[in-house]
């Protein structure tokens, strides 16, 4: 993060006696030419008289302008103020008053120079709240509610330690807490919306980055899967769930925790590579199977390490629990003969009904050896040896 109100500063038009100066230095450098030096918010073709033309004759007259406002016709000094103003395309310009017009009719035609809103203050308070939203997309990790202890939140230093955003340090205050700001396109926070009052931006932006999950991304140098983390983390309701919904995955997240407990009540002694303090595992890899059925997959292969193993083979894959239990205890008959090698290698090749979707879907968990580093490639050669046999030439089916 910076800090806006330097950029602003550079951002910031230049004042006509900068312009001024930096249109002498140019004239002493080269013989001077016709360039844009100031980018008017009208087009060119939005005003009755600026045509190629007439471009000498602006010019001229913009820089004897810059260089005494009162040396040039009351109607140009309105035009180039407007202009540098920011006022909107054709409305710059005001007709000349005609010769019998009173000099209080002339001060009438000074009043949209007088409306015109504090152009910088606006265009810093709308960089300062998408800065705002940028330090939250990029950092709102560091302060997600991920230690349910709060032992990470102790201050043992007995220093002062600050983790809610300080908006005064993008130049903004209490005051500003209830204006409108239109959202940039680098954000979904507003759904419908395209404007939001600052509070409820950054109330949104809590819920999406500041709870139980904290999701760091930006710096994924590819920007369609950037937006496709933010418009699933950003999207106002995207994670409400239905009551159904919620009653199956507390359902399966027992069945991961009864399992662990009941491995480490009866087996205490045993080696097992258990899950616990991730046992959400298991809920999110049964719920990336059930959508992945429902978009047509058939055939889903994985590989992991040798932590959680044997849950996933219970919970997931659907192994017989006899032929978990049969390893821990040599005095159990073994249901089948297997391979010799310890239960936390073995893997699992089962097919069965999803119960979500009612759709067979064959699910292979492979052997994982001692060396990790062999799993990888023969999970990806037994999915290519899959969609090679399956006909799936586009990938969607395994």
């Amino acid at each position: 993060m910076f800090n806006l109100r330097t950029c602003a500063a550079k951002l910031r038009p230049l004042t006509a006696s900068q312009t001024v100066k930096t249109i002498s230095q140019h004239r002493l450098a080269a013989p001077r030419t016709f360039q844009r030096i100031r980018c008017y918010s009208a087009p060119v073709a939005a005003e009755p008289f600026l045509s190629g033309t007439s471009s000498n004759y602006v010019e001229e007259m913009y820089y004897a302008w810059l260089e005494n406002p009162k040396s040039v016709h009351k109607s140009w000094d309105i035009f180039f103020r407007n202009a540098n103003a920011g006022a909107a395309p054709g409305t710059a310009y005001q007709s000349p008053p005609p010769l019998s017009t009173s000099l209080s009719a002339l001060s009438q035609a000074q009043f949209l120079v007088q409306a015109q809103p504090n152009v910088d203050k606006l265009v810093e308070d709308h960089l300062a709240v998408q800065s705002l939203i940028r330090a939250y997309q990029v950092r709102g990790h560091h302060i997600a509610k991920l230690d349910p202890l709060g032992i990470s939140c102790v201050n043992f230093d007995d220093a002062p330690v600050t983790v809610s955003p300080n908006v005064g340090f993008y130049g903004l205050d209490e005051s500003d807490l209830d204006k409108v700001f239109h959202l940039p396109t680098t954000t979904f926070i507003g759904g419908n919306e395209s404007a939001l009052p600052l509070r409820e931006i950054i109330r949104r932006l809590e819920m999406a980055y500041c709870q139980h999950i904290g999701v760091e991304f930006m710096f994924i140098n590819d920007l369609e899967q950037c937006q496709w983390i933010r418009q699933k983390f950003e999207t106002p309701g995207i994670m409400q769930f239905t009551n159904e919904e919620k009653r199956t995955l507390l359902a399966r997240l027992v069945r991961s925790t009864r399992f662990e407990e009941f491995l480490h009540r009866k087996w205490s002694s045993e080696k097992r590579f258990g899950l616990e303090g991730c046992e959400v595992l298991i809920p999110a890899l049964k719920t990336i199977i059930d959508k992945s059925s429902e978009k047509g997959v058939d055939y889903v292969i994985m590989g992991m390490p040798h932590r959680g193993r044997l849950n996933v083979l219970a919970n997931v894959i659907r192994k017989e629990l006899e032929q978990i239990f049969c390893q821990f205890d040599s005095k159990l008959e073994a249901a089948d003969e297997g391979s010799g090698d310890v239960k936390y290698h073995l893997g699992m090749y089962h097919r069965r009904i999803n119960r979500v979707t009612d759709r067979n879907i064959t699910l292979s968990l492979v052997a994982n050896p001692s060396h990790l580093e062999a799993a990888d490639p023969v999970v990806q050669g037994k999915t290519k040896a899959e969609q090679f046999y399956c006909g799936d030439t586009e990938g969607k089916k395994v």
